[in-house]
């Protein structure tokens, strides 16, 4: 039952992150774990930051000047 109980736990979890990156949310938990795990010795950004570099990469924000 415990494994059941994991397993459903961890398909919730993947569906959200699909939903929120689906709807241009991106996933902070994530990029957190990545900057852990493959970069320990540069500074994470905090969520706010990483919010708005995120916006900025998807919609050419700091004069990108995406059209569309």
């Amino acid at each position: 039952m415990k494994k059941l109980g994991q397993a459903i736990g961890h398909l919730y979890r993947r569906l959200v992150q699909t939903a929120r990156l689906a709807c241009g949310l991106p996933d902070y938990d994530t990029y957190r774990a990545h900057m852990r795990l493959h970069h320990p010795d540069q500074p994470v950004m905090d969520y706010a930051t990483f919010f708005r570099e995120r916006q900025d990469a998807r919609y050419g924000g700091k004069g990108g000047g995406r059209c569309c």
